[in-house]
């Protein structure tokens, strides 16, 4: 019996009933320009376990619009104030000509992965890789003839809720299935860039698959591997974080991002926890078997003569459980022994 809703999708080879939780190392702008510095990227979230990385498919002018208009400039509290939109993204995004390299790599190494698309030729170029699912940002779930395009591929779509009112995840969920895709993934985030931890409520994340009918993971921002293995605890079948070789190397993801060693033990965390939960089980293994010998059991106390009654005073249920099931001890009371019984002896009627 399962502790979670069986789940029928796979995400490239991965099941998501059989395989556990599937683990995205998301890189985003962590690779600083650099097309080697994307490949290593690559190379470390396979050996600290990813199950894939996430690439980010947009150009500054695919995103936004290169103006200094005070609708523009970040000024919220962010890491990025100060900075207008189409300069944040124009530093940000992975270059269009690197893809086949990326996807090719990454390929070659057997780690999954796929992008988040951020407008319909984003989706047209990725198809060209025929990437396993498409991610759909926090920030882009408004966009709805995004979405429609995007789930018309066939592909998982796994989408994020952060700043998503609940009518806007139904409808995102409703257009997905009436694109006829009804491989949907929705993670329960926080929009914060570094998410404090009192703002997470992973408790949505059951709620998510339950009201939505649908598969629940989690999209991290906070600091630190707690919160996706609560995640994990409470059904979450995906879980994504932001990853960094090495923090040492900044950028505009840096301080919510998880550096390789951390991210590493992060992943065994998680699979240390898939372990934990095992399976709802009452059945009597081998092990338990075992241990019921140092259970309790009815043992005689004091030497017995054939024809005494048995009392408290010469039967007692002590360990080791190899007697009788101390729960006939009061059926035995009050009976008269058959035959003698020694000190320490099983007492077996």
């Amino acid at each position: 019996m399962k502790l979670f809703k069986e789940v029928k999708m796979n995400i490239g080879k991965f099941n998501l009933d059989t395989d556990g939780t599937f683990i995205i190392a998301e890189m985003s702008a962590n690779h600083n320009g650099n097309l080697q510095t994307a490949l290593d990227t690559i190379k470390a979230a396979k050996e600290c376990g990813a199950n894939a990385i996430k690439l980010q498919t947009y150009t500054a002018d695919t995103i936004t619009l290169n103006s200094k208009e005070d609708d523009f400039m970040i000024d919220g509290g962010t890491l990025w104030d100060g900075q207008n939109l189409y300069e944040l993204y124009e530093s940000a995004h992975t270059p269009w000509e690197w893809h086949k390299e990326l996807f090719e790599y990454a390929r070659s190494i057997d780690i999954d992965i796929f992008s988040s698309p951020f407008d319909k030729s984003a989706v047209d170029f990725l198809e060209t890789f025929n990437p396993s699912a498409y991610k759909i940002a926090s920030f882009e779930i408004t966009d709805y003839e995004l979405i429609r395009y995007t789930a018309s591929k066939g592909k998982p779509m796994i989408i994020s809720t952060g700043i998503a009112y609940e009518e806007e995840i139904q409808d995102a969920v409703d257009i997905c299935r009436d694109a006829g895709n009804n491989n949907i993934i929705l993670l329960k985030c926080t929009s914060a860039y570094p998410a404090p931890l009192e703002d997470s409520n992973l408790l949505s994340i059951p709620d998510l698959a339950k009201r939505f009918d649908v598969v629940s993971g989690f999209s991290d921002h906070t600091l630190g591997s707690t919160a996706p293995i609560i995640a994990v605890s409470h059904g979450a079948k995906v879980i994504e974080k932001h990853f960094i070789l090495d923090k040492s190397i900044g950028g505009a993801d840096c301080e919510f991002s998880m550096d390789a060693k951390d991210f590493k033990e992060m992943v065994k965390n998680i699979r240390d926890a898939e372990l934990l939960l095992g399976q709802v089980d009452y059945s009597m293994n081998e092990q338990k078997q075992k241990s019921r010998n140092y259970s309790r059991s009815i043992y005689v106390c004091k030497d017995i003569k054939k024809g005494e009654k048995f009392t408290n005073s010469n039967l007692k249920s002590v360990r080791p459980g190899y007697g009788m099931h101390p729960k006939y001890l009061d059926e035995v009371l009050g009976t008269v022994a058959t035959k003698d019984y020694s000190f320490g002896q099983r007492f077996e009627k």
